[in-house]
């Protein structure tokens, strides 16, 4: 039985594929703030860069095999379903719907997507459905380009990780989580020149690879 008063996560991404760089600071995070369960939820049509190389049914099946074995991560294949593009907005307002005002929601991004917040799509909306939990990273700068959005960061931030579990939403927690330095492209790159990923991503996701001969 789930908690209906526990802090559920979301982590969105294209996943194509799947790797340690996705996988590996989000448990460490779940152990930072107080995590039992993330929801991976991999989009359709990302909006805002190249359509993904792999199909959505190989790039759920990736994630399907990476996260067997990991308790933590739960699927949610909605956006998948989509054939329009899939605006984490409008996302996160469904599942605020679904899950009823009270609940602590958060969504789990990069201190790159930060960064580049204020161009989402209808970005001043999410915060009224969920925390930000940002996972940062070595050597980006924790300056936002403009000063209203920095004003707009400052207003949220918080360092209190029990504000992420008693209030539903509205914060925005900057966590130190480990950075890998891996990124699907390069993963794709290296299995496109048949080189070894094997210390990059799940060796079932690479199986599956493989087996499909994608990225070749």
């Amino acid at each position: 039985m789930v908690d209906m008063n526990q802090l559920q996560a979301l982590f969105g991404g294209t996943f194509d594929p799947v790797h340690y760089g996705h996988l590996k600071p989000v448990e460490a995070l779940a152990n930072q703030v107080g995590l039992s369960r993330v929801i991976i939820m991999p989009n359709n049509v990302p909006p805002h860069r190249p359509q993904p190389e792999a199909s959505s049914q190989q790039r759920k099946t990736m994630l399907e095999l990476a996260i067997a074995d990991k308790p933590l991560f739960i699927l949610d294949e909605r956006e998948l379903r989509r054939d329009t593009p899939s605006y984490s907005a409008l996302t996160l307002k469904e599942w605020r719907e679904e899950q009823g005002p009270q609940r602590p929601l958060a969504f789990i991004i990069g201190q790159d997507s930060l960064l580049t917040f204020p161009s989402w799509h209808h970005y001043e909306t999410i915060l009224d459905n969920c925390h930000l939990i940002v996972c940062r990273r070595p050597g980006y700068p924790l300056e936002m380009a403009q000063e209203e959005h920095q004003q707009w960061l400052d207003d949220h931030l918080t360092q209190h990780v029990d504000e992420l579990h008693t209030q539903p939403a509205g914060k925005i927690y900057l966590a130190e989580t480990p950075w890998f330095n891996i990124s699907a492209t390069l993963i794709r790159e290296r299995l496109e020149h048949g080189e070894n990923c094997d210390d990059l991503l799940p060796a079932a996701v690479l199986e599956y690879i493989n087996a499909q001969g994608l990225y070749r």
